[in-house]
């Protein structure tokens, strides 16, 4: 009840709530436009497709969430992003209230490792896990999501139970009272 007591406080504030959509946004556009980054570029760089027409299909990707993501990967990817804003928001709270430098960062190290986590994942059915895949492939190793029991989907989510770990600490840190640490 503490993280909810402490969310509402914070997103009272109509500035945090913009921080976190604003940031809950680009992350999933991220998530959703780095694969396609080469088609994109193409799209943009065609003198053949109108101004109105290249952007228009640029709206229509967000639509790979629906058809290229099993339901589970567009859950966890939807989740991580906007854990992503909320965690963002309350840290930049946190940092405000406080305006000094704080001793224990176990709940900023938590969401550090819950976004790149987080970003590991991300990933299609058709493509799997962007990122992971792309590293591993350098060294030839590949195949080895293809062993996971999820394949690949273990690090989206080990990156929700690190943002939710993160926004529990800071949102712990939020409640106490100001006393030197």
């Amino acid at each position: 009840m503490m993280v909810f007591s402490v969310l509402q406080r914070v997103f009272t504030e109509a500035r945090y709530t913009q921080i976190a959509a604003l940031l809950a946004v680009v992350a999933l556009s991220t998530a959703i436009l780095i694969p396609n980054t080469a088609i994109i570029v193409q799209v943009f760089q065609s003198t053949e497709i109108s101004l109105v027409a290249k952007f228009a299909f640029l709206g229509r990707m967000y639509g790979i969430l629906f058809t290229n993501f099993t339901i589970f990967a567009a859950l966890y990817t939807v989740v991580i992003s906007i854990l992503f804003g909320i965690n963002s928001s309350l840290l930049v709270y946190y940092i405000r209230r406080r305006q000094t430098n704080v001793s224990n960062t176990s709940g900023h190290t938590a969401g550090v490792f819950g976004v790149v986590s987080g970003l590991f994942g991300v990933g299609c059915a058709a493509c799997g896990s962007v990122i992971v895949s792309g590293l591993l492939a350098l060294v030839g190793a590949g195949g080895l999501l293809a062993l996971l029991p999820l394949h690949g989907a273990e690090f989206g989510v080990l990156g929700v139970m690190l943002l939710s770990y993160s926004v529990y600490q800071l949102s712990k840190r939020i409640s106490d009272p100001l006393v030197c640490v």
